[in-house]
């Protein structure tokens, strides 16, 4: 079964190359049709003698005319390019899509190749070359690669368009669309590869086949690299992470940069950038900062000692009711205020609330601000914020005078 697909394919291949050799053998045909006699003139000419000499059993005259032809076709072939674009510009004007107009402008290159490819062939005819197996060898490689460079310029529409229906449809992410593109640009390249390869005669099928150990090896050799593109599957599909988010995996934070078939590319945020491959990600705990929504606001605030209780509850109700009024809280979470302990120092006020938003520049904003009223609340209070300190107590010593002994001799704050 698997031969049959292969001579199959091998018949399509063919049949396709040879089919654009003939259109491309036929205008280079005419281009020498039109040449050939001019040189004919030239033989017949009072220096038609000098022209008629011979170079490797080709006469100059057709030694320059292959040389000029080839090097005007070089020389034009930007402006000759130009002309197919804006004629297929203008049939794509009656398209609504503008998916076309991206399609026209990757086939600018592969176009120019063509030209090249045309060049070439009538540089051959003229020196009676075409019939020579190295120089169809050489043509036909050349047509099979542009061949597929049209087909690969395809693809920026193909994923454009993946794009647009990704921001319609959640189940298919951004980085699902790029995979699927990536898996298309292989699939051109390996085809055109085995094109090439067919094209020089060799066997694919067979030439795999010959391999034997060889092969086993290196798919043994391979498996990281499989699990690695499984791996990228798997993580397309959960979609567990996106470009652009900030996690944390296998003890690496940062931002997704890029998820690759085979690794996915963190920026840290130290600027480093770190390459993880696809199978670690993909069976380590993920953590997903930007999905949460909220951050946390959590401290402790220290008062003096010498702020009566009546003021601490007072500092402690208009906290609460500063964050429950405060744009920048997320008002449907958990927020507490309270008068919880009793420090070496200070006397703590717990305080515990959400953001509204998980964005690290708006969270400090919002923090600072959060801060600041603290202040203001405590200040006006008549409290402040208390610090370390320590009291050193001195006790009597033998003769000495009594006084030593009644208060404390040192305060040392630290």
């Amino acid at each position: 079964m698997a031969t049959t697909v292969d001579g199959n394919t091998t018949t399509a291949l063919q049949e396709v190359t040879q089919s654009s050799k003939e259109a491309i053998t036929s205008l280079d045909q005419s281009i020498v049709d039109q040449v050939q006699p001019l040189i004919n003139r030239l033989y017949a000419s009072e220096y038609g003698k000098y022209f008629a000499e011979t170079l490797w059993g080709i006469p100059l005259g057709n030694w320059v005319a292959a040389i000029l032809s080839l090097l005007l076709i070089f020389l034009f072939r930007k402006l000759l390019t130009k002309w197919v674009l804006n004629f297929l510009l203008h049939l794509s004007k009656k398209t609504e899509t503008r998916l076309d107009d991206l399609i026209i402008a990757e086939l600018k290159r592969p176009i120019r190749f063509l030209f090249v490819i045309i060049g070439f062939d009538v540089f051959f005819k003229l020196l009676f070359l075409s019939r020579n197996d190295y120089v169809e060898l050489l043509l036909s490689s050349m047509l099979i690669v542009d061949f597929y460079w049209v087909f690969y310029a395809f693809t920026p529409a193909i994923q454009r368009a993946l794009y647009n229906y990704s921001r319609q449809n959640e189940q298919l992410t951004l980085e699902l669309s790029n995979f699927i593109v990536r898996i298309v640009r292989s699939l051109i390249i390996l085809l055109g590869l085995i094109s090439l390869l067919y094209n020089f005669g060799i066997n694919v099928t067979a030439f795999v086949a010959s391999l034997g150990l060889v092969g086993m090896a290196l798919a043994l050799a391979a498996k990281d690299t499989a699990a690695n593109l499984f791996g990228s599957i798997a993580l397309m599909l959960d979609r567990s992470i996106r470009v652009g988010e900030w996690v944390k995996v296998n003890g690496v934070e940062g931002i997704v940069e890029d998820i690759g078939m085979r690794t996915t590319k963190i920026r840290t945020f130290e600027k480093s950038f770190v390459v993880v491959p696809n199978s670690i990600v993909a069976n380590s705990n993920i953590e997903n900062f930007s999905r949460r929504g909220i951050r946390r606001i959590k401290m402790v605030i220290g008062l003096t000692y010498e702020t009566p209780a009546d003021a601490i509850q007072k500092i402690v109700y208009e906290i609460q009711s500063m964050l429950r009024s405060h744009p920048g809280i997320a008002h449907d979470q958990t927020l507490l205020v309270r008068f919880d302990r009793f420090d070496d120092s200070s006397l703590g006020i717990f305080v515990y609330t959400f953001t509204n938003t998980s964005d690290w520049a708006r969270y400090l904003e919002i923090r600072e601000s959060i801060n600041l009223k603290i202040m203001e609340i405590v200040r006006s209070n008549g409290s402040d914020f208390a610090f370390p300190s320590q009291s050193i107590y001195v006790e009597k010593l033998p003769g000495t005078p009594d006084t030593l002994g009644t208060e404390p001799a040192i305060s040392k704050r630290s």
